[in-house]
């Protein structure tokens, strides 16, 4: 078989879902040893090794990943890129680490140099954690989206994305007008949504900083562009939400001000959604909103703790994918991530998140919830080529420990706790290598030791 620049293939073994491991058992499928061959950027063959192997003929380039596991690329539902300048931000609560920390590094993002080297840094960043795809704001400048969809069009990334809407409440050399706005909004879906991977949200930043024209004219953008996103904040702190009461005294709640504006429904992406009441979860259900957990983010600020299980009520269950909200999350690991939200669902209530769950979230699941399902999160034929290679003895630490796991539920589980950034050996976006792990003395360590 002659071999092309788009066909590649890797061996080792690798995880996917068959079902929802909420609420299937064994929905998550091992194959030990597996071939994933790889073609024009989708994954055209995948099973065990022995039985494909002979497809590969003598000309297609295959790398082994031994003593590794492979996963589809990581999911992140929240993130901010610009705040990756501001990350470790030390002592505020919500509102005053904005004005602090957020809005004078947001600012610098005038300078479209700034904003096209913190867009190489933040998706090289991204890559290095294994996540492929990601629901990103930007800042209220359009040449921070441009910055940011240029360079992920270049590495082949699937990505969301949008110029982040403040026309109130908020530092005037980051105010935009309603008008303004949707008009800038408009031009960047034009050049952007559906173009070579990359896809639009509409991004009021929050109800504080958007007057009611602002949010109806983004509910008309969102609701008259196929395939658009929206993402914005929602229910994170509670002086916010005291704010949010005031500057809206006629809606009924929080969410109630997105819904009323048409920012709710199919490819709504609300970010935190920590203190949430029934009817929330329940309008949430029916119009088929998706929420973003991110919970290292909620515990550096102090926020509270997202009710997973509340919101995955069988009887009314909601979308719902892991964040990882950098600047005010601790880490773009989505390992990491998995990790802290094992524990935040302690705090939340007396169920405990599985790790085959904590990858549900980052993975298949949050492709369901971004409505990306039939494009990435499984490993499958026809699925876009984004693979993640984990690396359970990525340090001595994890080498030791993960020695004693006896099945894949204690393999994944000690990835999350103890993995981070060292513990991805490779990515690849769209059939191509983006992210490979330089070996260190301490990688040696880890594979002899």
């Amino acid at each position: 078989m002659p071999h092309t620049p788009d066909r590649h293939a890797i061996r080792g073994s690798y995880v996917t879902f068959c079902a929802n491991p909420f609420t299937t058992p064994d929905a998550l499928v091992l194959e030990e040893d597996g071939l994933i061959i790889m073609e024009h950027g989708r994954i055209t063959q995948c099973g065990p090794y022995a039985t494909l192997s002979p497809l590969l003929g003598d000309n297609t380039p295959l790398t082994h990943y031994p003593d590794c596991l492979i996963s589809a690329g990581f999911i992140d539902a929240h993130v901010h890129y610009p705040q990756i300048s501001a990350i470790a931000s030390w002592g505020e609560q919500l509102l005053p680490w904005l004005e602090q920390y957020i809005f004078p590094t947001e600012a610098e993002f005038a300078d479209v140099d700034v904003a096209r080297r913190t867009a190489r840094l933040f998706l090289s960043e991204l890559l290095r954690n294994g996540t492929t795809t990601a629901a990103v704001y930007c800042t209220v400048h359009p040449q921070s989206v441009d910055a940011f969809f240029e360079e992920s069009a270049r590495l082949g990334t699937r990505m969301i994305a949008g110029k982040v809407l403040m026309d109130r409440n908020c530092p005037p050399n980051l105010q935009d007008t309603a008008q303004s706005g949707y008009d800038q909004s408009a031009a960047l879906i034009a050049r952007w949504h559906g173009r070579d991977r990359q896809l639009y949200a509409v991004t009021p930043r929050f109800a504080i900083t958007s007057t009611p024209e602002q949010l109806e004219l983004a509910g008309t953008l969102f609701q008259h562009t196929p395939g658009l996103y929206m993402q914005t904040h929602l229910a994170e702190n509670l002086d916010e939400i005291a704010a949010v009461r005031s500057l809206f005294p006629n809606r009924s709640s929080y969410l109630d001000v997105y819904a009323k504006a048409g920012l709710d429904g199919p490819r709504a992406i609300f970010g935190h959604a920590i203190h949430m009441a029934e009817h929330d979860f329940a309008h949430c259900h029916h119009s088929g909103c998706t929420l973003a957990h991110c919970p290292t983010s909620n515990l550096f600020l102090g926020s509270g703790a997202f009710a997973l299980f509340d919101a995955l009520k069988p009887t009314r269950p909601v979308h719902v994918a892991l964040g990882t909200d950098v600047g005010a999350g601790t880490s773009l690991s989505l390992l990491a991530t998995m990790g802290e939200a094992y524990k935040v669902s302690l705090m939340a209530g007396d169920t405990r998140l599985s790790a085959a769950q904590a990858l549900w979230l980052a993975t298949a699941g949050a492709a369901r919830a971004l409505h990306l399902h039939d494009h990435i999160g499984l490993i499958a034929p026809g699925m876009e080529a984004d693979l993640c290679v984990m690396d359970p003895a990525a340090t001595p630490l994890m080498a030791q420990r993960s020695a004693r796991c006896t099945s894949l539920a204690e393999r994944l589980f000690t990835l999350m706790v103890l993995g981070d950034d060292r513990a991805i050996r490779a990515t690849w976006a769209n059939g191509r290598l983006v992210h490979a792990r330089a070996e260190t003395q301490a990688d040696t360590a880890a594979h002899t030791g």
